[in-house]
């Protein structure tokens, strides 16, 4: 009787198991780009990281590539989108999302076209009001009645603050954070968080992150800025969340190279750099 028992114990158990393997959701996360507006290296400068030869110090402006559950999201067109996704082997956009509308986040939007052809449709595009009426203004020939033939098909979907909205079964938080005197959108899926361009987070948006596994902050030189965290800044964040692990994008040459830098962060937080690839169980 009581192998019967122990039998049926574990059996039990392998089937609880199986149904939490089952149930439970992964992500693969690749930062596209790591850099701040300027990318690194910077035109013209000299300076160690601008002139090291490491690929991770070869940063191009930051972006994000979701993958789960069969969705291909997008956070972000910046002016290297086209060279990201080639190579990055991007071949499919079912969304994308922008976190505000300065060039360096945005300015690669026409890139989705051909997706557009492939898909053989049109590509939501989910942004603030703020960041939509840029898009109307800086991409009007996308907008225009007749529409000429070739243009990016963008379904524009404006999105409200702490107000979760669906792309396909997956459910997205857009988050307010400030950069300087701009509220620019951070994005949550599950217990990914990614946040750019932040100076500052307001109580309720820190609550509204907190339970997060998986962070992703910006962090743009070691001197405080008015605009972005620094280094000590977004660490301090990090430690109020407590991720599992934290990776700092949105990085400047002055941060330093990643070989000097990486060695010197808590073990659960990275710098991150172009092309790398997170497979995250959320």
């Amino acid at each position: 009787m009581l192998i019967l028992l122990a039998v049926f114990a574990y059996l039990c158990g392998r089937y609880i198991l199986i149904l939490t393997q089952i149930s439970k959701t992964n992500m693969n996360a690749t930062f596209m780009g790591t850099g701040t507006s300027l990318g690194v290296p910077i035109i013209g400068c000299d300076c160690a990281t601008c002139t090291s030869d490491n690929p991770r110090d070869k940063r191009t402006r930051s972006s994000m590539h979701i993958e789960t559950q069969g969705i291909s999201i997008i956070i972000d067109t910046g002016p290297d989108f086209r060279t990201q996704c080639l190579a990055n082997n991007v071949d499919r956009v079912d969304a994308v999302l922008i976190t505000h509308p300065h060039r360096d986040h945005l300015a690669g939007l026409d890139d989705i076209r051909p997706f557009c052809y492939k898909q053989q449709g049109e590509i939501p595009v989910y942004a603030s009001a703020m960041s939509c009426e840029a898009i109307r203004r800086d991409f009007a020939y996308c907008f225009q009645e007749p529409k000429y033939p070739g243009v990016p098909d963008i379904s524009l979907r404006e999105i409200k603050y702490m107000e979760p909205f669906q792309i396909g079964g997956i459910s997205i938080l857009p988050i307010p954070v400030m950069h300087g005197k701009m509220e620019i959108a951070a994005y949550r899926i599950g217990g990914f968080t990614y946040v750019t361009d932040a100076n500052s987070i307001s109580p309720q948006s820190m609550d509204a992150i907190r339970g997060t596994e998986y962070l992703v902050i910006n962090s743009l030189s070691t001197r405080q800025h008015h605009s972005h965290f620094s280094l000590e800044e977004a660490l301090e964040v990090v430690e109020l969340i407590q991720p599992r692990t934290a990776w700092l994008t949105h990085v400047g040459h002055s941060l330093g190279r990643y070989n000097d830098t990486e060695p010197t962060l808590p073990k659960n937080v990275h710098l991150s750099y172009d092309g790398l690839r997170l497979e995250l169980p959320l």
